[in-house]
């Protein structure tokens, strides 16, 4: 009995040391301010998943070397394994759920096939939308290139950042391709209306 109170005793001060260690930070989260408390040096992966509830964010490697864990913190892209949650604080956090799933780079992704098992897609999203408009296809590699995937070769994202930094998409391209088809037609309409006249 004296064990079991001396045991209850050892877990209650283990309890106080760990609230003690916790910190209260405040920061934006996709446009959101949060007030949140938890290890300073608790991942901020973790933070985002277990105690926000954003799961779209994804644990690869955990060992900042697949990128799948990427979100933007203010406007740069970090691996969120490797970051503490202290480093949040003030921070500006944009996590894949922040571009809404409407995002040109989500629907490029659709378009393009550009996701296949999904696992790297959010990660391969925050980090091309940290690219700016218009970038190069070298830049897209260079920007990309800590993002890995396994799944697609990588041309079809490159396809799919490239497509929607530029304002296009495959419904743009199909509307486009049906106003030819529709000239095309009309001008043939008349073509078969003008006959040779007989001699």
């Amino acid at each position: 009995m004296n064990r079991g109170r001396r045991g209850g005793d050892g877990n209650s001060a283990r309890l106080i040391a760990r609230s003690a260690l916790r910190s209260s930070l405040v920061f934006r989260i996709n446009g959101r301010r949060v007030r949140l408390s938890a290890h300073p040096l608790k991942r901020l992966l973790d933070v985002l998943r277990e105690d926000c509830g954003l799961t779209g964010t994804k644990e690869g490697c955990g060992e900042g070397e697949c990128g799948a864990c990427t979100v933007l913190l203010d406007g740069a892209p970090v691996n969120a394994c490797l970051v503490p949650f202290a480093h949040a604080d003030g921070a500006r956090i944009t996590t894949i759920e922040g571009l809404g799933g409407r995002h040109p780079l989500q629907r490029a992704f659709v378009a393009h096939n550009g996701a296949q098992c999904g696992i790297c897609t959010p990660g391969m999203t925050m980090a091309a939308a940290a690219l700016g408009k218009s970038p190069t296809l070298d830049q897209v590699r260079v920007g990309l290139a800590g993002n890995l995937c396994r799944c697609t070769g990588y041309s079809a994202i490159y396809r799919s950042v490239l497509d929607s930094q530029r304002g296009r998409n495959r419904r743009g391209r199909r509307e486009r391709s049906d106003q030819i088809f529709r000239t095309n037609s009309g001008a043939m309409k008349r073509t078969k209306q003008i006959r040779p006249k007989k001699r």
